[in-house]
C-alpha cells in the first residue's frame, strides 16, 4: 500500500502530491467482490490470507470465523432518544408565521455497543441541571464561557463513566438502557454536579479520546428524509496488518475491549466491543419532522462533538457551519477515574482557560495540525419555510469534506 523506492527507508514510502499511486492488489481484491461478492471475502483466497496473518503475529481467528461472522450478518437494531428541551430552545427556536409552535427537539443515537447513549446522557444530565437552576440558560455572549464549558465537561464526565462501564455487547451482558437515559437516573447522576469545581473522582471509568481512521456523511431529499452514516476500521489504517495479495489493512475496533476480568465489556469470542462511531439525527417534536443529520468523526470525541455541535445550533443559534467552526473541548484519558486532561481548541477565550483552571479543570490550549484532536463533523438541517422545505449544511474546517446541493 506504499510506493515503491529505493531511496526510502524499507525500500518504500507514502506517495507525494502529485505521483501516480496504483494499488493493483486492492483492485484485485474488488473484482474478487465484484464478481463473488460477500462469499468472495468471507471465504477462500481474501479470507485465508486474512486468517494466515493473523495467526502469524499470535492471533486466534479461524476460517470458521469468518464463515460465522458472515452468516450472523448485519443486525439490525431500534435507535434510542431522548426529548430535549433544555437552553429555553422552545423560546428561542421561534417558528415561521403559520406554522407550530417549537416544542423542542428529539435526538437520536444508535444504542450500544455504540457509544451514543453518552451523548444523550450528556444532554439529559445538562437538561436536569437547568431544571434545577444550577445552570442558566444560557445567552449567546456566554457561548464558551467558563461557565459553560464547566458544565458541559462535568456532564459528559458523568456521562462517561457511566459509558465505560455499561457499553458493550447487549447480545451478551445485560445493558440498561432505557433506565440509562431516564430521566429519575439523569436528575440522580446531575446531584454530582458542582458549580464550584470540578468533580474529584467518578465511578466507573473515565472519558478517554482515541485518534481514529473514519468516514461519516449525512444526505437529506426533497421530501424531508435523511441518512446519517459512519464507518470507520479505527485508529489510522486499522491494525495496520495486511493480509498478503489483497491490498487493504485490517480493522482495529477489537481495541476497544475491557481486558478486566469481570467487567462488562472483557473481551470475549464472537462479542462485540464498545464501539465509538456513532451517526446521529435529530427530529422536531411535534410532527417528528426532520430537524438535522450530523455526525462527528474522532473515537471517543464523538459524544462529546455531538454534544457541543448540537447545542451550538439550538441553545446559541448557529448555523451549521458556524456550529461546526465554533472551537471545541475534548476530554482526555486522565489514566484512571480522576480529573481528566481537558483539551481546549485555540480561539477559546484566556479568560475562559483562565476561569476553568480555577475551577480545578487541567486544561491544555492545543493549536495548529493539532486540533484534528477535536473530530471533523458534517451538518445538514432542515426546515420549512412558505411551505417549502429548505435545507442548509455545513463541513467541518479541521479536514476535508464539504456540503453539495443535488438538484
Amino acid at each position: 500500500m506504499l510506493k515503491a523506492d529505493p531511496n526510502a527507508k524499507d525500500g518504500c514510502r507514502g506517495p507525494q502530491p502529485g505521483e501516480i499511486m496504483k494499488l493493483p492488489e486492492l483492485a484485485k481484491t474488488f473484482r474478487t467482490l465484484a464478481k463473488e461478492g460477500k462469499k468472495g471475502f468471507y471465504e477462500g483466497r481474501i479470507a485465508e490470507e486474512l486468517v494466515k496473518v493473523v495467526q502469524d503475529l499470535g492471533g486466534y481467528i479461524t476460517l470458521e470465523d469468518l464463515k460465522h461472522h458472515a452468516e450472523t450478518g448485519t443486525q439490525e437494531v431500534d435507535s434510542i432518544s431522548i426529548k430535549f428541551t433544555g437552553q429555553g430552545i422552545v423560546a428561542k427556536q421561534k417558528p415561521p408565521p403559520g406554522e407550530e409552535p417549537n416544542q423542542g427537539v428529539e435526538v437520536w443515537e444508535h444504542p450500544p455497543n455504540g457509544q451514543g447513549i453518552v451523548a444523550l446522557m450528556a444532554l439529559g444530565i445538562l437538561e436536569e441541571l437547568e431544571r434545577t437552576h444550577k445552570i442558566p440558560s444560557f445567552t449567546e455572549a456566554e457561548h464558551n464561557s467558563t461557565e459553560y464549558l464547566h458544565a458541559v465537561i462535568e456532564a459528559l464526565r458523568i456521562a462517561f463513566a457511566d459509558g465505560a462501564w455499561y457499553i458493550t455487547d447487549p447480545d451478551v451482558e445485560k445493558v440498561p438502557i432505557q433506565e440509562l437515559i431516564s430521566r429519575p437516573y439523569l436528575a440522580e447522576r446531575a446531584k454530582l454536579f458542582n458549580p464550584a469545581g470540578a468533580c474529584e473522582s467518578l465511578a466507573h471509568g473515565s472519558p478517554a479520546h482515541n485518534h481514529c481512521d473514519t468516514v461519516y456523511f449525512a444526505v437529506t431529499d426533497k421530501e424531508g428524509n435523511g441518512m446519517s452514516f459512519i464507518n470507520s476500521n479505527y485508529a489510522g489504517f486499522g491494525t495496520g496488518i495486511i493480509p498478503k495479495g489483497c491490498g487493504f489493512t485490517l480493522q482495529n475496533r477489537g481495541a476497544s475491549f475491557n481486558l478486566e476480568p469481570g467487567h462488562p465489556n472483557s473481551l470475549a469470542p464472537r462479542k462485540r466491543p464498545y464501539h465509538t462511531i456513532i451517526p446521529a439525527m435529530v427530529t422536531n417534536i411535534p410532527d417528528g419532522s426532520l430537524h438535522s443529520v450530523y455526525g462527528v468523526m474522532g473515537g471517543f470525541m464523538q459524544p462529546q462533538g455531538h454534544v457541543q455541535v448540537l447545542l451550538n445550533m439550538l441553545a446559541f443559534g448557529h448555523n451549521p457551519q458556524a456550529a461546526l467552526d465554533a472551537p471545541r473541548i475534548c476530554l482526555a484519558a486522565a489514566g484512571g477515574p480522576g480529573k481528566p486532561l481537558v483539551y481546549a481548541e485555540e480561539g477559546i477565550s484566556e479568560q475562559t482557560i483562565e476561569g476553568l483552571k480555577k475551577l480545578g479543570h487541567n486544561v491544555q490550549v492545543l493549536s495548529g495540525w493539532e486540533r484534528s484532536m477535536f473530530g471533523r463533523g458534517q451538518v445538514i438541517r432542515c426546515w420549512r419555510d412558505e411551505g417549502k422545505l429548505v435545507h442548509s449544511a455545513g463541513s467541518d474546517l479541521r479536514s476535508d469534506g464539504m456540503a453539495i446541493p443535488l438538484l
